[in-house]
Protein backbone atom coordinates (compact mmCIF):
# COMPACT_ATOMS: atom_id res chain seq x y z
CA UNK A 1 0.00 0.00 0.00
CA UNK A 2 1.57 3.40 -0.80
CA UNK A 3 0.92 5.40 2.46
CA UNK A 4 1.97 9.24 2.89
CA UNK A 5 3.85 8.80 5.55
CA UNK A 6 5.17 11.92 7.71
CA UNK A 7 6.46 9.62 10.73
CA UNK A 8 9.94 10.38 9.60
CA UNK A 9 12.69 10.12 10.18
CA UNK A 10 11.87 7.86 13.06
CA UNK A 11 8.62 6.30 13.39
CA UNK A 12 9.21 4.95 16.86
CA UNK A 13 9.04 8.63 18.05
CA UNK A 14 5.39 8.97 16.93
CA UNK A 15 2.12 7.69 18.29
CA UNK A 16 -1.18 6.90 15.65
CA UNK A 17 -4.25 8.68 16.23
CA UNK A 18 -7.26 7.59 14.70
CA UNK A 19 -9.90 9.86 12.58
CA UNK A 20 -13.03 8.55 13.40
CA UNK A 21 -13.24 9.63 16.87
CA UNK A 22 -13.21 12.97 15.36
CA UNK A 23 -15.26 12.77 12.39
CA UNK A 24 -17.98 10.67 13.54
CA UNK A 25 -17.12 10.26 17.40
CA UNK A 26 -17.54 14.25 18.55
CA UNK A 27 -19.97 17.21 18.02
CA UNK A 28 -17.87 18.58 14.83
CA UNK A 29 -17.18 22.21 16.34
CA UNK A 30 -15.05 20.07 18.73
CA UNK A 31 -12.78 18.01 16.45
CA UNK A 32 -10.14 20.37 15.35
CA UNK A 33 -9.60 22.09 19.24
CA UNK A 34 -9.69 17.89 20.33
CA UNK A 35 -7.02 17.46 17.63
CA UNK A 36 -5.13 19.93 18.86
CA UNK A 37 -4.94 19.36 22.26
CA UNK A 38 -4.40 15.23 21.74
CA UNK A 39 -1.61 16.75 19.67
CA UNK A 40 0.04 18.82 22.62
CA UNK A 41 -0.64 15.50 25.12
CA UNK A 42 1.65 13.76 22.74
CA UNK A 43 4.08 16.42 22.12
CA UNK A 44 4.47 17.06 25.77
CA UNK A 45 5.73 13.54 26.51
CA UNK A 46 8.54 13.97 24.01
CA UNK A 47 7.28 12.34 20.57
CA UNK A 48 5.20 13.44 17.62
CA UNK A 49 1.24 12.89 17.19
CA UNK A 50 0.44 11.16 13.60
CA UNK A 51 -3.31 11.15 12.85
CA UNK A 52 -4.19 8.83 10.50
CA UNK A 53 -6.69 9.41 7.67
CA UNK A 54 -7.52 8.48 3.88
CA UNK A 55 -7.79 12.06 2.34
CA UNK A 56 -8.78 12.04 -1.66
CA UNK A 57 -7.90 8.28 -1.37
CA UNK A 58 -4.54 9.09 0.09
CA UNK A 59 -3.61 6.48 2.92
CA UNK A 60 -1.66 9.24 5.26
CA UNK A 61 0.23 8.83 8.53
CA UNK A 62 0.24 12.16 10.20
CA UNK A 63 -2.12 14.31 8.68
CA UNK A 64 -1.65 18.51 8.36
CA UNK A 65 -4.41 20.50 10.02
CA UNK A 66 -5.47 21.57 6.51
CA UNK A 67 -6.32 17.81 5.67
CA UNK A 68 -8.34 17.25 8.47
CA UNK A 69 -10.37 20.27 7.82
CA UNK A 70 -10.85 19.01 4.65
CA UNK A 71 -12.57 15.74 6.20
CA UNK A 72 -14.64 18.39 8.45
CA UNK A 73 -15.71 20.03 5.86
CA UNK A 74 -17.18 17.13 3.73
CA UNK A 75 -20.63 16.48 3.66
CA UNK A 76 -20.39 12.39 4.36
CA UNK A 77 -17.20 10.83 5.30
CA UNK A 78 -17.35 7.07 5.01
CA UNK A 79 -15.47 5.28 8.02
CA UNK A 80 -12.77 2.56 6.87
CA UNK A 81 -11.58 -0.76 8.64
CA UNK A 82 -9.91 -3.18 6.86
CA UNK A 83 -12.20 -4.54 4.46
CA UNK A 84 -12.61 -1.39 2.57
CA UNK A 85 -9.11 1.00 2.24
CA UNK A 86 -8.59 -0.45 -1.07
CA UNK A 87 -12.51 0.61 -2.59
CA UNK A 88 -12.37 4.02 -1.09
CA UNK A 89 -8.28 4.25 -2.10
CA UNK A 90 -9.42 3.44 -5.82
CA UNK A 91 -12.47 5.59 -5.42
CA UNK A 92 -10.09 8.73 -4.63
CA UNK A 93 -12.65 9.06 -1.27
CA UNK A 94 -12.05 10.33 2.01
CA UNK A 95 -12.08 8.08 4.47
CA UNK A 96 -12.26 8.46 8.65
CA UNK A 97 -10.36 5.28 10.03
CA UNK A 98 -11.48 2.61 12.52
CA UNK A 99 -8.86 0.96 14.82
CA UNK A 100 -8.36 -1.60 12.25
CA UNK A 101 -7.67 0.54 9.63
CA UNK A 102 -5.52 2.49 11.85
CA UNK A 103 -3.15 -0.12 13.23
CA UNK A 104 -2.61 -1.25 9.40
CA UNK A 105 -1.60 2.07 8.26
CA UNK A 106 0.38 3.14 11.26
CA UNK A 107 1.85 -0.64 11.11
CA UNK A 108 2.98 0.04 7.49
CA UNK A 109 4.45 3.25 8.25
CA UNK A 110 6.45 1.97 11.12
CA UNK A 111 4.39 3.08 13.61
CA UNK A 112 4.15 1.31 17.07
CA UNK A 113 1.97 3.07 19.24
CA UNK A 114 -1.43 3.97 19.16
CA UNK A 115 -3.90 5.92 21.20
CA UNK A 116 -7.46 5.09 21.08
CA UNK A 117 -10.89 5.15 23.03
CA UNK A 118 -12.47 1.66 23.17
CA UNK A 119 -11.59 -0.93 20.59
CA UNK A 120 -14.57 -3.24 18.69
CA UNK A 121 -15.45 -6.31 19.26
CA UNK A 122 -18.47 -8.64 19.76
CA UNK A 123 -21.49 -7.26 19.09
CA UNK A 124 -24.51 -8.62 21.01
CA UNK A 125 -27.35 -10.68 19.33
CA UNK A 126 -25.16 -13.26 17.73
CA UNK A 127 -28.25 -15.68 17.94
CA UNK A 128 -29.73 -13.35 15.14
CA UNK A 129 -26.63 -12.25 13.22
CA UNK A 130 -22.79 -12.64 12.97
CA UNK A 131 -21.58 -9.00 13.67
CA UNK A 132 -17.60 -9.09 14.54
CA UNK A 133 -15.49 -5.56 14.79
CA UNK A 134 -12.48 -6.23 11.94
CA UNK A 135 -10.28 -4.27 14.99
CA UNK A 136 -9.74 -7.78 16.74
CA UNK A 137 -8.52 -9.78 13.76
CA UNK A 138 -6.24 -6.77 12.80
CA UNK A 139 -4.32 -7.82 16.35
CA UNK A 140 -3.20 -10.47 14.42
CA UNK A 141 -1.96 -8.96 11.38
CA UNK A 142 -0.71 -6.12 12.58
CA UNK A 143 1.78 -4.87 15.16
CA UNK A 144 1.13 -2.06 17.23
CA UNK A 145 0.10 -1.99 20.47
CA UNK A 146 -3.05 -0.19 21.27
CA UNK A 147 -3.76 1.79 24.37
CA UNK A 148 -7.78 1.49 25.10
CA UNK A 149 -9.95 1.63 27.70
CA UNK A 150 -11.23 -1.85 27.20
CA UNK A 151 -14.41 -2.49 24.89
CA UNK A 152 -16.57 -0.40 24.15
CA UNK A 153 -19.40 -0.61 26.80
CA UNK A 154 -22.44 -1.11 24.07
CA UNK A 155 -20.95 -4.75 22.93
CA UNK A 156 -20.61 -7.99 24.55
CA UNK A 157 -17.16 -7.26 26.63
CA UNK A 158 -17.44 -10.49 27.89
CA UNK A 159 -17.28 -12.55 24.40
CA UNK A 160 -14.73 -9.91 23.15
CA UNK A 161 -12.36 -10.63 26.12
CA UNK A 162 -13.03 -14.27 25.55
CA UNK A 163 -12.46 -14.28 21.35
CA UNK A 164 -8.99 -11.87 22.04
CA UNK A 165 -7.51 -14.87 23.96
CA UNK A 166 -8.77 -17.39 20.87
CA UNK A 167 -7.02 -15.58 18.71
CA UNK A 168 -3.73 -15.38 20.67
CA UNK A 169 -3.55 -11.36 21.49
CA UNK A 170 -2.11 -10.94 24.63
CA UNK A 171 -4.40 -7.74 27.32
CA UNK A 172 -2.27 -6.33 29.29
CA UNK A 173 -3.24 -4.04 32.07
CA UNK A 174 -1.76 -1.19 32.93
CA UNK A 175 -2.08 -0.80 37.44
CA UNK A 176 -4.13 -2.65 36.96
CA UNK A 177 -5.70 -6.29 37.38
CA UNK A 178 -9.09 -5.82 35.48
CA UNK A 179 -9.99 -5.41 32.43
CA UNK A 180 -11.82 -2.15 31.97
CA UNK A 181 -15.17 -1.70 30.51
CA UNK A 182 -14.70 1.92 28.73
CA UNK A 183 -16.85 4.02 30.99
CA UNK A 184 -16.10 1.56 33.63
CA UNK A 185 -13.17 1.16 35.96
CA UNK A 186 -13.55 -2.43 36.22
CA UNK A 187 -15.28 -5.32 35.07
CA UNK A 188 -15.58 -9.05 36.15
CA UNK A 189 -12.89 -9.97 33.41
CA UNK A 190 -8.69 -10.30 33.98
CA UNK A 191 -6.22 -9.36 31.92
CA UNK A 192 -3.33 -11.63 30.84
CA UNK A 193 -0.60 -9.31 32.90
CA UNK A 194 -0.35 -6.57 34.73
CA UNK A 195 2.62 -3.80 34.40
CA UNK A 196 3.22 -1.05 37.02
CA UNK A 197 5.66 1.00 34.84
CA UNK A 198 6.50 2.54 32.22
CA UNK A 199 9.52 1.54 31.12
CA UNK A 200 8.57 -2.61 31.91
CA UNK A 201 5.84 -1.67 30.01
CA UNK A 202 7.86 -0.65 27.26
CA UNK A 203 10.04 -3.49 27.53
CA UNK A 204 7.68 -6.00 27.09
CA UNK A 205 5.49 -4.29 24.48
CA UNK A 206 8.85 -4.04 22.12
CA UNK A 207 10.26 -7.69 22.45
CA UNK A 208 6.46 -8.89 22.08
CA UNK A 209 5.36 -6.87 18.91
CA UNK A 210 9.57 -8.43 17.62
CA UNK A 211 8.61 -11.80 18.95
CA UNK A 212 5.00 -12.29 17.37
CA UNK A 213 4.81 -9.46 14.66
CA UNK A 214 0.86 -9.45 16.05
CA UNK A 215 -0.93 -5.93 17.99
CA UNK A 216 -1.12 -6.25 21.65
CA UNK A 217 -3.89 -4.97 23.63
CA UNK A 218 -2.85 -2.39 26.63
CA UNK A 219 -5.54 -1.95 28.73
CA UNK A 220 -5.95 1.42 30.49
CA UNK A 221 -9.05 2.28 32.90
CA UNK A 222 -10.70 5.39 32.74
CA UNK A 223 -9.51 7.57 35.41
CA UNK A 224 -11.25 7.61 38.70
CA UNK A 225 -12.81 10.70 38.83
CA UNK A 226 -14.28 10.35 35.00
CA UNK A 227 -15.85 7.00 35.57
CA UNK A 228 -19.63 6.17 35.39
CA UNK A 229 -21.83 4.16 37.31
CA UNK A 230 -22.38 0.95 36.23
CA UNK A 231 -26.73 0.97 36.75
CA UNK A 232 -27.10 4.49 35.26
CA UNK A 233 -24.33 3.27 32.28
CA UNK A 234 -26.89 0.08 32.37
CA UNK A 235 -30.05 2.55 31.99
CA UNK A 236 -28.78 4.86 29.16
CA UNK A 237 -27.50 1.62 27.15
CA UNK A 238 -31.02 0.16 26.86
CA UNK A 239 -32.69 3.49 26.14
CA UNK A 240 -29.59 4.62 23.53
CA UNK A 241 -29.66 0.48 21.65
CA UNK A 242 -33.77 0.82 21.08
CA UNK A 243 -32.81 4.74 19.99
CA UNK A 244 -29.93 3.40 17.61
CA UNK A 245 -33.01 0.34 15.84
CA UNK A 246 -35.65 2.92 15.69
CA UNK A 247 -32.92 5.12 13.54
CA UNK A 248 -32.50 2.55 11.44
CA UNK A 249 -28.48 1.91 12.75
CA UNK A 250 -27.30 -1.10 10.67
CA UNK A 251 -23.80 -2.52 9.84
CA UNK A 252 -20.96 -0.13 10.20
CA UNK A 253 -23.25 2.46 11.76
CA UNK A 254 -24.46 0.77 14.61
CA UNK A 255 -21.95 1.39 17.06
CA UNK A 256 -21.71 5.56 16.35
CA UNK A 257 -25.33 5.82 16.15
CA UNK A 258 -25.38 3.67 19.78
CA UNK A 259 -22.48 5.95 20.87
CA UNK A 260 -24.28 9.13 20.00
CA UNK A 261 -27.99 8.30 21.67
CA UNK A 262 -25.80 7.70 24.21
CA UNK A 263 -24.42 10.92 24.26
CA UNK A 264 -28.30 12.47 23.97
CA UNK A 265 -29.87 10.15 27.25
CA UNK A 266 -26.94 10.70 29.36
CA UNK A 267 -27.10 14.48 29.21
CA UNK A 268 -23.96 14.32 27.32
CA UNK A 269 -21.91 12.70 30.57
CA UNK A 270 -20.88 9.66 28.26
CA UNK A 271 -19.42 12.19 26.11
CA UNK A 272 -17.42 13.79 28.98
CA UNK A 273 -16.27 10.41 30.02
CA UNK A 274 -15.07 9.50 26.60
CA UNK A 275 -13.00 11.97 26.04
CA UNK A 276 -11.66 11.79 29.70
CA UNK A 277 -10.08 8.42 28.70
CA UNK A 278 -8.76 9.44 25.36
CA UNK A 279 -7.19 11.76 26.71
CA UNK A 280 -5.76 9.48 29.00
CA UNK A 281 -4.43 6.94 26.37
CA UNK A 282 -2.85 9.18 24.33
CA UNK A 283 -0.94 10.31 27.57
CA UNK A 284 -0.32 6.79 28.50
CA UNK A 285 0.55 6.22 25.05
CA UNK A 286 3.02 9.04 24.52
CA UNK A 287 4.87 8.02 27.74
CA UNK A 288 5.00 4.21 26.46
CA UNK A 289 6.56 5.68 22.79
CA UNK A 290 9.11 7.83 24.12
CA UNK A 291 10.33 5.22 26.99
CA UNK A 292 10.21 2.58 23.90
CA UNK A 293 12.37 5.02 21.60
CA UNK A 294 14.75 5.37 24.62
CA UNK A 295 15.29 1.46 25.41
CA UNK A 296 16.46 0.56 21.65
Amino acid sequence: MDVVSRAKPDPRAFVALETTLLLHGVPSASALPLAHELNEIVRSAGVEPALVGVVDGKPTVGMHDDELRTLLDAPSVPKANTANPGVLIHRASHAATTVSATMELASTAGVRVFATGGIGGVHPGLAERVDISADLAAFTRFPVAVVTSGTKTILDIASTREALETLGIPVVGFQTDSYPAFYLRESDLSVDARYEDVDELASFVHAELVRTGRGIVLANPIPEADALDPQEVGSWLAQATQIARLRGADGRDVTPATLAALHEVSGGRTLEANLALIRANTHLAARLSKAMMEQV
